[in-house]
């Protein structure tokens, strides 16, 4: 049986984006630096830091926005920003919460004074 031709799968895109305008307008967060850790901690192929042409992150104004090729995981996404946030000594008042599919956003936690009944 011949091999067949023109048998080549296209490679599938993927885009997420990270919302972290509330927190860098209250200068809590730095988005520089955030985009560095995503650099040096996101693993392609086994390998720490080594994206090659598999994975871009670009910072535009106060979102980071990853585009990765297939086989790449939202979640991932999210338990980099807890990590980042744990590092950062933010975790106790940010969290992460997916406002669609394709993003998440960094928000407050909704912190209600203890009333007196």
């Amino acid at each position: 049986m011949a091999p067949k031709k023109g048998n080549k799968q296209k490679k599938v895109v993927l885009k997420y984006t990270i919302d972290c305008s509330i927190p860098v307008s209250d200068q809590v967060l730095d988005p520089a630096s955030f985009e560095k850790f995503l650099h040096d901690r996101i693993k392609v192929d086994g390998k720490v830091g080594v994206l090659g042409d598999k994975v871009k992150i670009i910072r535009e104004d106060k979102n980071i926005v990853v585009h990765a090729e297939a086989p790449f995981s939202k979640r991932y996404l999210k338990y980099l920003t807890k990590k980042y946030l744990k590092k950062q000594l933010l975790r106790d008042y940010l969290h992460v919460i997916a406002p669609n599919k394709t993003s998440y956003q960094l928000r407050y936690f909704d912190i209600q004074g203890d009333e007196e009944e």
